[in-house]
């Protein structure tokens, strides 16, 4: 008789920096597991951008910055390419509230991690990325959407954008912006964790928002919600 078994699906990650040691640490950290391979490598965004075009990883985690091209303009076109779909970029930073985090969303990155991230939290992030979701826990988003108030980014732009969306789709998205899971979306509304989440990916398909973390900013941009509503 065959024996019947479900294969790993491995995880194909590239890694972006421009210093060489810290891809060996990262390299080594991520392929303790085995679900997860690097499978390329650049040292600046320019290369990165390159790279991603002829392997597609599923995972690129990316510095932001480099020579050449720095990672938040390698970031956007990385995500504006339609071949590149399925590929997903987390930022790596020094610091967990950079200067630079929320133009990488704003580029299109699914999340951000420091550099002096635990090596299993690293991989868990792998892998929650390259499930489909962003690497947003409520209490960093929270933190996130502050930073963005108090540095005076852009207000807001299109409202029109939100048309698409019913009422309790505009609801939940606030919610959502506001760092709020969908446990958490669920019991303030008197709903469902799972019609929270569903609500959430219509949003995001009707929006073509690639992720949580790009719902926050959408959120922001068309004044959905503003200071004060976290």
């Amino acid at each position: 008789m065959a024996c019947l078994y479900d294969p790993i699906v491995v995880i194909r990650v590239a890694l972006v920096d421009d210093q060489a040691l810290v891809r060996e640490g990262l390299r080594g950290l991520l392929q303790n597991g085995d679900d997860i391979l690097v499978v390329a490598e650049a040292s600046n965004g320019l290369d990165a951008v390159r790279m991603v075009k002829s392997v597609k990883p599923d995972v690129v985690l990316m510095d932001v910055r480099m020579p050449q091209m720095d990672g938040l303009e390698a970031t956007a076109q990385i995500s504006a390419d339609p071949e590149l779909a399925g590929c997903r970029v987390v930022v790596l930073t020094t610091f967990e509230m950079d200067e630079y985090v929320f133009r990488s969303l704003r580029a299109g990155a699914s999340g951000f991690l420091s550099k002096d991230i635990d090596p299993e939290e690293l991989r868990r992030a792998v892998r929650v990325v390259a499930a489909g979701d962003s690497l947003l826990s409520p209490s960093v988003t929270r933190r996130l959407i502050s930073h963005f108030v108090a540095t005076g980014s852009p207000g807001p732009t299109r409202p029109e954008r939100l048309a698409v969306l019913t009422d309790r789709e505009r609801e939940v998205m606030a919610q959502v912006a506001g760092g709020l899971s969908n446990a958490e979306i669920g019991r303030r509304l008197s709903i469902s964790p799972e019609t929270a989440r569903t609500h959430v990916h219509r949003a995001m398909t009707k929006l073509n928002a690639r992720d949580r973390a790009e719902l926050v900013v959408v959120a922001y941009e068309t004044g959905l919600v503003r200071v004060g509503h976290v």
